[in-house]
C-alpha cells in the first residue's frame, strides 16, 4: 500500500511525501529516500516495492524544485530564493522527525542518490544522531576549484531562468565514454527503456535554473569540508555504492576519494561497493534485482547489530 501527504516546512513551503508499506505492523526498518537532480520520488517505485516485501517501510519526498513539490512551487529546477540547498537538507531532517513520531523505535536508514546523496552528506554533518545508517548511491568527489568557479559563474546569471550553459558545464562530458551514443542520457543506465522513460517524463531531465546550480555548488563545497565532517558520529554505518561506469563518481575514483574523506573524519564503519559495468542509476540497471538484494543484505547485516 502506498500513500501521499504534504508536510509544511518552517518557511511555509509544502513538501510532497510518498509512503510505501503502511500496512506493515512491525517493520524491520524505515528507508528514507532522497532522490537525485531533475527527477522525482515516483521513479523509486520498484525499489520501494522490493523493500516493502522485506517488511521495510519506505518514505521519500519530492525535493524543492522537483516533482509535485516543484509543481506546487510553480518552478521546476529552483530550490528557493536564498539558502535553497540547506533548506532542502532541513526538509529531510524534518521528515526524519516526522517518521520518528510515527515509528519511534524503528531504525531509520537514510538513502541518498546522486544530488540526493549530496543532501544526505550535508545532513549527517549536523543530524547524524537522528538516523541509524546511511547509504550513498551515485555520489562523487568534486575539486574545490571546480565548484568555486561554477558557483561564481552561476551567480552572474538570471537566477530563475533555466541555464543551459551551467547544465552543459556540469553534465556535457558524461557521455564521452559511451560509443555509440544513442541519447544524451545514456550515462544514466545500461537499460535503454529506463533512459527513454526518463526522457519522456515531464518531471525528469529538464534544465535547472542558474540559482539551482549556485545552490548545488554551495552544497558540494560544504559536504567536503573536513572540519564539518568531524561532527559526524564515528559509529555511523555508511555504505558508499556506485557503478564503475558512473561519470558522477569519476568511474570509481571519486567514490574512493569520498570513502577516504570519511575515514579521515574518523568514521569507523564504512563499506564501499563498486558494481561492474553499472552506470549512474544503480537502482535502474539491467541487473537491478541483484543490486536490490545486495543493498538489502547490507541493511540486514547492520540491523542485526542494532
Amino acid at each position: 500500500m502506498k500513500s501521499s501527504f504534504w508536510l509544511e516546512m518552517e518557511d511555509g513551503t509544502e513538501i510532497h511525501i510518498r509512503k510505501w508499506g503502511s500496512e506493515i505492523e512491525h517493520p524491520k526498518a524505515i528507508i528514507q529516500l532522497s532522490h537525485g537532480m531533475a527527477e522525482h520520488i515516483n521513479r523509486y517505485e520498484d525499489f520501494a516495492r522490493f523493500l516493502v516485501e522485506k517488511e521495510i517501510i519506505v518514505y521519500g519526498n519530492d525535493h524543492r524544485g522537483h516533482g509535485k513539490t516543484g509543481e506546487k512551487q510553480g518552478l521546476l529546477g529552483y530550490f528557493s530564493d536564498n539558502d535553497g540547498f540547506f533548506k532542502a537538507v532541513r526538509d529531510l531532517q524534518a521528515i526524519s522527525m516526522k517518521i520518528k513520531q510515527v515509528y519511534p523505535d524503528v531504525p531509520i536508514f537514510l538513502f541518498g542518490h546522486s544530488m540526493g546523496s549530496f543532501l544526505v552528506r550535508n545532513y549527517i554533518q549536523t543530524y547524524s544522531r537522528h538516523i541509524d545508517a546511511v547509504i550513498l548511491s551515485g555520489t562523487g568527489y568534486f575539486p574545490a576549484i571546480t565548484t568555486t568557479v561554477g558557483k561564481s559563474i552561476a551567480s552572474i546569471m538570471p537566477p530563475r531562468e533555466p541555464s543551459r550553459f551551467m547544465n552543459n558545464l556540469a553534465f556535457g562530458h558524461y557521455n564521452k565514454k559511451i560509443k555509440p551514443k544513442k541519447t544524451d542520457f545514456d550515462w544514466l543506465s545500461n537499460d535503454g527503456e529506463v533512459v527513454q522513460q526518463y526522457i519522456q517524463d515531464p518531471f525528469s531531465g529538464y534544465i535547472p535554473t542558474a540559482r539551482f546550480f549556485y545552490d548545488l555548488m554551495t552544497g558540494l563545497n560544504h559536504m567536503q569540508n573536513k572540519r564539518r565532517n568531524r561532527y559526524i558520529r564515528k559509529d555511523l554505518p555508511l555504505l558508499i555504492i556506485s557503478g564503475d561506469a558512473d561519470p558522477v563518481g569519476n568511474y570509481g575514483k571519486g567514490v574512493w576519494r569520498t570513502a577516504h574523506l570519511y575515514k579521515k573524519a574518523g568514521l569507523r564503519n564504512i563499506t564501499t561497493m563498486q558494481l561492474p559495468s553499472a552506470r549512474h542509476e544503480i537502482l535502474n540497471e539491467v541487473n537491478k534485482a541483484e543490486i536490490y538484494l545486495l543493498l538489502y543484505q547490507w541493511i540486514e547485516k547492520n540491523l542485526s547489530k542494532m
